[in-house]
């Protein structure tokens, strides 16, 4: 088995940063009314900029696809170029379309050559996951190299009108017009942009991570569905998909938003958390002390101290000095946090060689967890 290097990473954030006040002149007021849990959730949630792939207009600039090949286009120079290309890996929550594949849309623009695609679904873990692939691609010899993605154009989901039909819906019942929090809540918390990172058999150049081991970890068979889109929860805590509802349904019960069950998330996503990590560690002989930089990807500044708290409970204590998170400035962008987290590490100038990171991913889809051990070289 070879070893595998991050031999660089890019992003792209698509137009200027937006902030919180500026939210609802880009996403609209749903029934012409500001969100009364817009400011407690910002609060919460400590971002204070974030990034649309749109205009005040509401205006399209970018698609998803189109955000991850112009973070892919920043990974090339004189050394490596799109015709080097032998594996692409995308992950995504948003893709553009059901069909064709994410990675295959993406491979589309690049206008290169034929290679091998890989597109991983999911939430948060999409970003990890593609990782994964293309880690053990290089791993195993199957590929000198791969570009792994994590992307999201999430802004679109939630523009006001794509829940008028629902607004118009609520009327009609003679019921109040105010859209479920659990629709709401995630408005104020999403946002646009991708990362990109190559990966190579080879270190290369001053900076170079070696990635030593990833592992994941999944509890959907105790643990039923948190975060949603294309369909509902139904009492039982089974989700009935999109295609078992009458087309109607679809817009005036808003069935393709995202949706988060908040009671579910609060109870188990720093547990699991704390546990999985525990599990990793001890499965790869790493004592917390030996991590120089946690990165945690966390959905709000809400979960940081109970996260430090669950983590100490099990007696992985990694000072706050360690942790490096950029989420007041991006926001929460889904599976390509944790590329533009590393990406901004990787070009702080703080890295020295033989520093260990241990990247951190949760994902409140049906609660999943993502791990990977870096060294700097």
């Amino acid at each position: 088995m070879l070893e595998v290097y991050i031999t660089k990473a890019g992003k792209y954030l698509p137009n200027e940063a937006v902030s919180n006040d500026e939210m609802e002149d880009f996403l609209g007021l749903i029934n012409g009314t500001a969100s009364k849990a817009r400011r407690i959730i910002l609060r919460n949630n400590g971002i204070t900029s974030r990034y649309y792939a749109l205009d005040k207009a509401g205006t399209i600039t970018h698609n998803n696809a189109q955000l991850t090949h112009n973070a892919i286009e920043t990974l090339y120079d004189s050394s490596f170029s799109k015709k080097d290309v032998e594996l692409l890996s995308c992950g995504t929550s948003t893709p553009d379309h059901l069909l064709p594949s994410h990675a295959a849309m993406v491979h589309g623009l690049m206008k290169n050559h034929s290679i091998e695609l890989n597109s991983s679904t999911g939430v948060c873990c999409a970003g990890m996951n593609s990782l994964k692939f293309g880690y053990l691609s290089v791993k195993s010899g199957n590929t000198k190299n791969a570009i792994c993605t994590g992307s999201e154009r999430v802004s679109t989901w939630m523009l006001a009108q794509k829940f008028d039909n629902e607004i118009i819906n609520l009327k009609n019942l003679e019921e109040q017009p105010i859209v479920a929090f659990k629709k709401d809540f995630l408005r104020w918390m999403l946002s646009d942009g991708a990362g990109a990172l190559l990966l190579e058999n080879q270190p290369k150049g001053d900076l170079s991570l070696r990635i030593e081991w990833m592992e994941a970890f999944s509890y959907a068979y105790e643990l039923e569905a948190c975060m949603y889109a294309g369909g509902d929860k139904l009492e039982n805590g089974e989700l009935k998909p999109w295609s078992d509802y009458h087309p109607d349904q679809w817009l005036t019960e808003s069935i393709f938003a995202i949706k988060q069950d908040v009671k579910i998330l609060d109870k188990n996503i720093l547990e699991k958390g704390a546990l999985s990590m525990k599990d990793a560690l001890d499965k790869n002989k790493v004592a917390a002390e030996a991590i120089d930089y946690f990165l945690p990807h966390v959905s709000s500044n809400y979960f940081v101290a109970g996260l430090d708290a669950a983590l100490k409970e099990r007696n992985v204590e990694i000072p706050r000095e360690k942790w490096f998170m950029n989420l007041n400035k991006v926001g929460n962008v889904g599976s390509a946090s944790i590329y533009l987290m590393l990406e901004e590490l990787m070009h702080s100038g703080k890295l020295q060689k033989g520093q260990k990171i241990l990247l951190s991913v949760p994902e409140s889809g049906r609660f999943s967890y993502a791990y990977a051990y870096l060294t700097v070289c």
